[in-house]
């Protein structure tokens, strides 16, 4: 007997309990054979049936009805059929679908004279038999080359559906713990154990391993693997970084997170750490920074910003820097700070296109003012 199980867990308040859903299936049939049918005709009258003896399927007892003067007064001039539970169900997870078919001499059933029942709930049939009074009209049946001898043949085939409920045991799948991959690393930095490489950045010392720094950045593979590695000196010296801000880059390229950082120290040391992301191509770390420069973004920061943006191709640093400049309040004040004439003198076309539309206000504002080098950047 084919079944389908459907697994259901509810969870309720902290508490689990397991359901599994299983319908059973089970097909038989019986084929009744109709001989002597002209002799059959008007002998019972309309509503009279003549029954087959009971057959079982599913665990119940069925048994076909066959009308050969019609089931009713609608169907005088048809051939009725149904079929009759022969016991009381009280289950409502029992159904039942029927199918009738008229066979033709090879015992195959006929398409055209096939009719197919909905799936029905066993306890709700109050007449304990359904069917179609209208199977087929006598005068096509008896045209027909399905009848021989006086004699034709009818297929019942039935399907019971049964759907089992029952308390299961709660099975949890087993649940990793989460990675400890990066505080190991973090520990590993810290405690230098294993460590085979000395950076000096200005007046300090960091010790750190080959293998994870080759791993986590490009630049420093290549320094210290490829074609571009320096000689296995005691120490390799690292220009141009603040040491505080390359240290915050070691925490992240072991941990890839950054270490806490002081509120009033978090724009100038993303700053930093931007600069070093692109050097030694942390893509993840140079994002990061990004969104953080994005909060300071002010009348005071934003040409700084901007050019730091456009020279380490910070797209969308650059678009949120662009877009606060766009605002007519901000305009005037941004001019005059220190930070945008180093942007003039940095960025001279990206100057050009960003005050295209306000060049006489701005004209205005830097008379007098070191006209010369604003003029230059619209010859």
């Amino acid at each position: 007997m084919p079944s389908s199980p459907s697994d259901v867990l509810v969870t309720n308040a902290g508490r689990s309990s397991a359901s599994t859903i299983t319908t059973d299936m089970e097909t038989g049939s019986h084929e009744l054979t109709v001989s002597g049918y002209s002799g059959s005709i008007g002998l019972m009258g309309v509503g009279k049936a003549i029954t087959s003896p009971a057959f079982s399927v599913g665990g119940h007892s069925w048994c076909i009805l066959y009308y050969p003067d019609g089931g009713s007064e609608e169907s005088t001039d048809w051939i009725s059929v149904y079929l009759q539970l022969g016991n009381q169900v009280s289950d409502s997870n029992v159904l039942a679908q029927i199918r009738f078919s008229l066979l033709d001499q090879m015992g195959e059933p006929v398409p055209s004279y096939t009719v197919t029942s909905d799936k029905k709930d066993l306890s709700a049939i109050t007449t304990h038999s359904w069917g179609w009074p209208k199977f087929i009209k006598r005068k096509e049946l008896e045209e027909s080359p399905h009848i021989e001898g006086d004699s034709f043949r009818i297929s019942c085939h039935v399907t019971v559906f049964k759907i089992r409920v029952e308390e299961t045991p709660v099975q949890f799948p087993a649940t990793a713990p989460s990675t400890d991959l990066h505080r190991n690393l973090g520990d590993l930095l810290e405690s230098k154990v294993g460590a085979d490489v000395k950076l000096r950045v200005g007046q300090e010392t960091f010790w750190a391993h080959r293998c994870v720094l080759a791993a986590r950045s490009p630049v420093f593979k290549a320094e210290l693997f490829g074609w571009m590695k320096e000689k296995k000196t005691a120490e390799v010296r690292i220009v141009d970084m603040e040491p505080r801000a390359f240290g915050a880059m070691l925490h992240f390229i072991y941990t890839d997170s950054l270490p806490e950082i002081d509120e009033g120290d978090r724009r100038v040391m993303a700053q930093h750490l931007l600069v070093m992301a692109d050097r030694y191509r942390l893509e993840r770390l140079k994002m990061i920074c990004e969104d953080m420069l994005r909060n300071y973004i002010d009348t005071t920061t934003v040409a700084t910003t901007l050019a730091l943006a456009e020279q380490h191709g910070c797209r969308h640093l650059k678009e949120r820097c662009l877009n606060f400049f766009r605002n007519p309040g901000n305009k005037m004040a941004v001019t005059a700070t220190d930070g945008f004439e180093h942007l003039m003198s940095s960025f001279p076309s990206l100057v050009k296109d960003l005050l295209s539309k306000v060049a006489p206000l701005i004209l205005e504002l830097h008379r007098g003012r070191d006209s010369k080098l604003f003029l230059c950047t619209w010859k």
